[in-house]
């Protein structure tokens, strides 16, 4: 992920005994790699990369890696009944298991992460090929989530060991999409001051913001939020927990559909906003709209910017403001049959920050959502 070479004020207490280079890759189990692979092509303009299964000696799974810029995704299929893929994807649908971060060091960061707690994963095993080699090892996180730890400074193959280059003719052309901008956890009532520490004290994170339920509130529905990141910016993850409402929260729909804790949405950043939600909504994706009388008095809050507001009108983009600059986001409708998974499309023009002067009309195009789905 690409940050500034000078960081905002904000990563300064990170503390980084175990750095963390950026995000690797992010591995989802689904139901069809095949189908899931050909609609990040077409939907989100990802990139072939690499594949295992059948063809390479794989008789367990079946993965379609794909690209953007420096985002990669692993889409992975269980090929038999009885699976540990195929039961995380009965009990949970399509989703993120694997949050796989980029180190120098994946024997050291196990080391360190299970010594200040961590619950270990998969202890540290080293892959080689014609290529080179790569270590990896893991720790569990919230929910059935996982992170691996990637050392791959030996490697110069196209994946990882196992994974052959996929080279099909089917090649949508990009969108604009460039790295993961931030990785959004949704846990347990009572439990998010539990996970923030766990980011605290086992992987060195910073906490950086924090929202309670007057800043996240509807007149239905409430949940609690705080940041957390690594010390050089590149790896933010904001877990979420429901707070007490009238009605039920989207914390909590998604906890019962997802059934646990899990990764609610994946935020993608792009420097040219307009052009990626335009290519984005004629390849089919849909998004959460707020009324158009938002946009009546969005400059008198945010100040002058440099986009006129017609087209984020038009495409439904939200704009923030902070002390550091602005930015603009939209969120896509759930991707998967249950409302649980996610994108956010944003483009920093030095904001920080999240889009808290969003999050109210953001969570009422929520709630009219959940209220068609008979979930509210």
């Amino acid at each position: 992920m690409e940050t500034p070479t000078q960081l905002p004020k904000i990563y300064a207490d990170a503390k980084d005994f175990m750095p963390l280079n950026g995000t690797d890759y992010l591995e989802l189990y689904v139901g069809n790699s095949r189908q899931a692979a050909h609609y990040y092509q077409t939907a989100f303009g990802f990139q072939p990369l690499a594949y295992s299964g059948l063809a390479t000696g794989n008789r367990e799974t079946e993965s379609y890696v794909v690209v953007q810029d420096k985002i990669r995704l692993v889409l992975t299929s269980p090929l038999k009944s009885g699976t540990e893929v195929g039961k995380h994807i009965d009990m949970h649908g399509d989703g993120v298991r694997v949050v796989a971060l980029w180190v120098d060091d994946a024997t050291y960061a196990y080391n360190t992460a299970v010594e200040k707690g961590a619950k270990s994963f998969l202890e540290p095993y080293t892959t080689e090929d014609e290529n080179g080699k790569v270590v990896r090892s893991g720790i569990h996180t919230y929910g059935e989530t996982v992170h691996i730890f990637v050392e791959r400074k030996d490697y110069q193959g196209v994946f990882l060991p196992g994974f052959e280059a996929w080279e099909p003719n089917y090649r949508p052309s990009s969108i604009g999409l460039k790295y993961v901008d931030h990785m959004v956890g949704n846990v347990e009532l009572g439990r998010m001051n539990e996970w923030v520490d766990f980011y605290r004290n086992v992987l060195g994170f910073t906490q950086i913001i924090s929202f309670d339920d007057k800043d996240i509130s509807t007149e239905y529905t409430a949940l609690m939020s705080k940041v957390v990141s690594n010390g050089n910016g590149r790896i933010k993850f904001p877990i979420n927990e429901p707070a007490e409402g009238r009605k039920k929260s989207q914390i909590e729909e998604y906890l019962d559909f997802y059934e646990g804790a899990g990764v609610q949405h994946i935020a993608v950043a792009t420097d040219d906003i307009i052009s990626t939600v335009k290519e984005l909504t004629a390849r089919g994706v849909e998004f959460l709209r707020v009324p158009h009388t938002y946009y009546d008095t969005v400059t008198d809050r945010v100040g002058k910017i440099d986009e006129d507001i017609a087209p984020l009108r038009e495409l439904g983009i939200l704009v923030d403001r902070d002390d550091e600059g602005y930015l603009l986001q939209i969120f896509t409708k759930p991707i998967e049959p249950r409302p649980t998974m996610f994108f956010e499309i944003i483009q920093r023009k030095g904001a920080t920050s999240f889009g808290k002067g969003n999050f109210k009309a953001l969570f009422e195009a929520i709630e009219r959502e959940q209220e068609l789905r008979g979930t509210l």
